[in-house]
């Protein structure tokens, strides 16, 4: 009898997420061509810390410059990637900060929503975990 072949493991990409609450709804980013609403992030270019791609995502996205020393860790959560292969995994690694400016949509982002808990069907897996965080902390309505 042949030895059974394993699965392969399912593809789980690293990303950073900036959680950034006010009058009580979260902020939210919706990429050109995508229905889903994100957190402002991304991933970290080669050697960049966890704290220098936050905050370069989010400046990136919603011109917001990060406040240095700021940045701390909100939660890491595991969920199914949204607009990629059955399977494929995203562990997000979120982050409070304070910032300086307005947030409004650049670069690839369409626009920027502040969603409470009811809204979460129109967010990705990951933002509804962490609206589920965030609702279980009362921070969000």
């Amino acid at each position: 009898m042949a030895p059974r072949e394993s699965a392969a493991p399912a593809p789980v990409i690293d990303a950073l997420a900036w959680v950034h609450v006010r009058d009580r709804r979260l902020l939210c980013v919706r990429t050109i061509g995508l229905e889903r609403y994100y957190l402002p992030g991304g991933k970290r270019e080669p050697g960049e810390s966890d704290e220098a791609a936050v905050a370069r995502e989010v400046a990136e996205e919603t011109g917001v410059e990060l406040v240095p020393g700021t940045i701390a860790p909100f939660a890491v959560v595991d969920e199914a990637a949204d607009n990629r292969p059955a399977g494929t995994r995203v562990r997000l690694s979120c982050y409070t900060a304070d910032h300086t400016g307005e947030p409004a949509p650049a670069n690839e982002i369409a626009d920027l929503a502040w969603l409470a808990h009811a809204d979460r069907d129109r967010c990705a897996p990951a933002v509804r975990r962490v609206l589920d965080l965030l609702r279980e902390r009362d921070l969000v309505d």
